[in-house]
């Protein structure tokens, strides 16, 4: 259901004001973080995503997305100490963003809020929390970083993606190459 609003709105709003059109492809070394850890963990793992980059204004974008964030633990905190604690995440994500940026070629900040949809399996213990859920759960996105080169084509940021449900964030600092569409 998701994936056809998403779809229908992104037709809509090209069809009407968007100026340009380009892919973002992103990669990144991700994390999941309880909120409530004692040890300080952080699991590793991976995130790739793609958005579609839907420029209305030099400085506003809409970005409907989708990716995969996988991680998982290793059995110790971020001191490398054991640890029973747990934030792992393996889940494909959905939604959509809007971006706000300063149009200054080279080195641009921007910063991202959205809503969307993640879904896999969730398992988060720590000692307030035994969370094991599978399926779709809600998700509030929030990026932030710098777009680089001429034409800001090179995104170097953090996303980070609020999981409430399961009492953990997940995210990554990421890498994203974006690459226009023809018109």
């Amino acid at each position: 259901m998701i994936v056809i609003i998403v779809v229908l709105t992104s037709n809509i709003v090209s069809a009407q004001f968007v100026k340009e059109k380009s892919i973002n492809a992103i990669i990144g070394y991700g994390i999941s973080v309880p909120y409530n850890s004692m040890d300080d963990v952080a699991d590793r793992g991976l995130l790739l995503q793609g958005e579609l980059v839907l420029k209305v204004r030099s400085w506003f974008e809409l970005r409907p997305y989708a990716g995969l964030i996988l991680t998982s633990s290793n059995g110790k905190d971020l001191n490398n100490n054991p640890t029973d604690e747990i934030a792992e995440s393996k889940a494909f994500l959905l939604g959509g963003k809007a971006r706000l940026r300063a149009p200054i070629p080279w080195v641009a900040p921007y910063l991202e809020l959205g809503i969307g949809t993640s879904i896999g399996k969730f398992e988060t213990l720590t000692p307030l929390d035994n969370i094991d859920k599978g399926g779709m759960i809600f998700h509030l996105p929030i990026a932030f970083g710098l777009e680089l080169g001429k034409n800001n084509n090179v995104d170097l940021g953090f996303s980070y993606y609020d999981q409430p449900s399961v009492e953990q964030y997940v995210g990554a600092i990421a890498l994203g190459i974006t690459i226009p569409l023809k018109k």
